[in-house]
């Protein structure tokens, strides 16, 4: 499988909606991974790093306007395109207030998807190139380079310390697991090793190292970095 691929989650309760747009979307290039309730999409948000999500409204439990709105209050990103059956304007406009990316009624088009998709991914795609520089305090951390710079001097950091910065500053404001950063940083999530790291990028960059300004502890999460 093709790892470069645009990854896209589907979050649909309706069995067979759910296997019609996996099987159109992986014949037309895409990576795709599936769920059929709320829960389970934020198991899979957690752990995998999306290019979109395909959110259907009408679900059991958690709607997906309620999922759209708990994950845009934790800064989410990834844009999300919101499905409905009822196509009622009231859900499309509460929609796009809380944040989602697009809105699209059923039944649709399978082409019309497929070009709201890629339009919201190639928009995404533009909104990260604009955003490599990510400003905290007295830095500035350019992303492309991987250059940090402290009252406008280069600030030295080890490689190891850039990179879990470089992960941290993708996600500014956004809290990233555990797990997933002990994966990007290719070390064991059972061992100490990540606060290790942690603790040595903040006996650098924070005034208080007890108190961190920049980046912080999200009990039962895992880290962010707040740039504000």
């Amino acid at each position: 499988m093709k790892t470069n691929l645009p990854h896209i989650l589907i979050v649909d309760d309706d069995k067979r909606i759910l296997e019609l747009i996996n099987d159109f979307l992986v014949k037309n290039n895409f990576r795709v991974n599936t769920a059929n309730n709320a829960q389970k999409a934020r198991e899979k948000i957690e752990n995998i790093e999306f290019d979109l999500i395909i959110l259907d409204i009408m679900m059991p439990g958690e709607s997906g306007l309620k999922l759209t709105n708990s994950l845009k209050k934790n800064n989410f990103k990834t844009p999300i395109l919101l499905l409905s059956a009822l196509g009622n304007p009231e859900d499309r406009i509460k929609g796009l207030e809380i944040g989602a990316s697009d809105y699209l009624s059923k039944p649709f088009e399978p082409k019309e998807l497929l070009l709201r998709m890629n339009n919201l991914i190639e928009r995404n795609k533009y909104i990260k190139q604009k955003s490599k520089i990510v400003k905290f305090g007295p830095y500035v951390f350019n992303l492309m380079k991987e250059t940090l710079k402290k009252n406008g001097k280069i600030f030295f950091l080890t490689s190891s310390e850039l990179k879990l910065l470089s992960i941290l500053a993708k996600n500014e404001g956004q809290p990233i697991f555990r797990y997933n950063l002990s994966k990007k940083l290719n070390i064991p999530n059972t061992s100490r090793a990540l606060d290790v790291q942690i603790t040595r990028l903040r006996n650098k960059i924070e005034n208080n190292k007890k108190f961190p300004t920049y980046i912080q502890t999200v009990r039962g999460r895992g880290y962010v970095l707040k740039i504000e």
